[in-house]
């Protein structure tokens, strides 16, 4: 059984991936605390014992939007730096046969568009967004250098269980009923099923390369609202139109983070987002789950 180390395993990816991951690997965690590897990357390197055929490096630091220089630069500090300082440490233990890094979308620094390939330009301005190019321009080198096999995943929103993001957000909208739909919600939206992440790994672990990693639907606003509202015993939502909507941003904008809704939310849920899986799905041979038949909200 081959061994891999799983940094950020007590996040949402490991609450969900471990069970599976544990079938098909002697696996080894990496995390703040309560893991085999008890480590903060962002504040330095960590002692590792002995080699691993797969490193799984999921520890991040995403879903908040930063409010001053000290929140911004955090998201370097793990992203970023946390990246280099594993490497330190896998150099000093020993190079695994292969690194697989979880990036995101958010690279491409898109608000809207259909079918995003990975030869888009890394746009991307947020400090998510940088960190992760940058981790990952890293990582090319440091993987060239090292005789590693790199793979770069780089998911669209993922579903699961409990999920955080903007995905907890309308789950908790919707069972609290102050969730209102926008226009129709015609809005498409990329959506992985994070099973799926744990289904890739021997896929692309001989492999390489970097993978957009979606589903082939692309299920709108309306159609997720609608699976949410049955699995939780709520009507549908009302849907307000989108020129009610646009003057509650606006207001919104002003009041802050307390209003229900603002332009940037208004516009990401009334403008497509998708993003082309094609390349996984060629090279690798690899058939995602379709999320409105196997996303369970707990």
């Amino acid at each position: 059984m081959k061994s891999l180390l799983f940094t950020g395993a007590s996040g949402f990816l490991g609450r969900c991936l471990l069970p599976i991951l544990y079938t098909k690997y002697h696996v080894f965690t990496l995390d703040l605390r309560n893991a085999d590897y008890n480590c903060d990357l962002s504040k330095g390197s960590c002692s590792l014992k002995g080699t691993f055929d797969i490193v799984l490096h999921a520890a991040g630091k995403a879903h908040t939007i930063p409010k001053s220089e000290t929140e911004k630069q955090s998201f370097f500090d793990v992203n970023y730096q946390g990246t280099i300082n594993l490497c330190k440490a896998l150099e000093k233990a020993g190079p695994p046969r292969s690194f697989i890094f979880i990036s995101t979308v958010a690279v491409y620094g898109c608000d809207y568009g259909d079918n995003i390939s990975e030869e888009h330009p890394l746009n991307g301005n947020t400090p998510y967004a940088l960190s992760k190019i940058q981790a990952e321009k890293f990582l090319i080198d440091w993987c060239q250098n090292h005789n590693v096999i790199l793979t770069i995943l780089r998911p669209s929103l993922i579903a699961g269980p409990n999920p955080p993001g903007n995905l907890k957000d309308m789950i908790n909208g919707i069972k609290s009923g102050f969730y209102y739909g926008i226009g129709g919600g015609n809005a498409q939206k990329s959506i992985l099923m994070v099973e799926d992440i744990a289904w890739l790994i021997p896929l692309v672990a001989e492999k390489g390369g970097i993978y957009n990693v979606c589903d082939d639907e692309h299920p709108s606003f309306k159609q997720l609202e609608i699976s949410v509202s049955k699995q939780s015993g709520k009507r549908a939502p009302l849907n307000i139109p989108y020129r009610l909507a646009k003057y509650m941003a606006l207001c919104g904008d002003v009041i802050g983070k307390k209003a229900p809704i603002n332009s940037l939310r208004l516009n990401k849920m009334t403008r497509s987002l998708t993003f082309s899986n094609q390349k996984a799905e060629d090279i690798l041979g690899w058939q995602p789950l379709n999320v409105l038949e196997n996303f369970k909200i707990t």
